[in-house]
């Protein structure tokens, strides 16, 4: 198996029609997040059912599909090496998890549909009973991306009633301007409140609601009653 039978896989799926779409729902407008992104037409569900059919791909030719400018193409690594880490001896494991901070690193990993799709799967799931510092590094990174994983490697503590690191890393993403990670954020503190306890998600808005940014407010108050969420809003009007 190689990269270039997923490639031709995937093509078998690809619907030009789509690709119009695609471009416009993930940004790759001059000056926007996905800038230049390259689409084939090929929907998730499909992607994940071709990755089914090349279960135990070589990482060095996963890499292959990382590098690659198709966006379809990325998605499908990042969903390979998510499939593969569960059931891979120990030192498997920290290859894939090597090979997925190595490509956030350069640039591979750069979309949220990426990232969302992953990030629990490996990072998250690597770290779960190991130290937890890399998750805060990337949090305080510049990069968008690097604080999307973060974030969102959490999620995988989340379902497993473990809100700690969320918050934490809530708290120092609290003031990031960008529209996907102010989502990525208030999406986590929704879930805290929703999967673990929605008494820590109203703590947490009881202590910051008056400086989140709107859209994270927003995204955190999702699943709360009318009269809470009016009062939150109101907390941030108010500041």
């Amino acid at each position: 198996m190689t990269a270039d039978d997923v490639k031709a896989a995937l093509q078998s799926h690809a619907v030009t029609d789509n690709v119009p779409v695609l471009q416009r729902f993930f940004k790759t407008g001059p000056g926007q997040y996905g800038e230049g992104d390259v689409f084939i037409g090929v929907k998730v569900p499909l992607t994940r059912q071709v990755c089914k059919t090349f279960r135990g791909l070589p990482l060095q030719e996963v890499q292959k599909l990382l590098d690659s400018a198709v966006h379809e193409h990325r998605v499908a690594a990042v969903i390979m090496l998510a499939n593969a880490y569960p059931n891979a001896s120990d030192d498997e494991k920290q290859n894939i998890f090597d090979l997925y901070m190595k490509n956030v690193r350069i640039g591979r990993i750069n979309s949220w549909d990426i990232i969302d799709v992953s990030a629990e799967h490996v990072v998250g799931a690597h770290l779960e009973n190991a130290d937890r510092k890399l998750l805060h590094t990337l949090a305080k990174s510049s990069d968008i991306w690097e604080k999307r994983v973060a974030i969102l490697s959490t999620f995988r503590y989340i379902k497993k009633g473990d809100p700690l690191t969320t918050l934490d890393l809530a708290e120092i993403l609290l003031h990031d301007e960008r529209d996907l990670v102010q989502k990525a954020v208030g999406w986590m503190l929704r879930e805290v409140g929703k999967r673990v306890d929605e008494q820590l998600l109203t703590d947490f808005l009881d202590k910051h609601a008056h400086e989140m940014p709107r859209t994270q407010l927003r995204y955190a108050i999702e699943r709360l009653p009318a009269e809470q969420k009016v009062f939150y809003l109101a907390a941030r009007a108010k500041a």
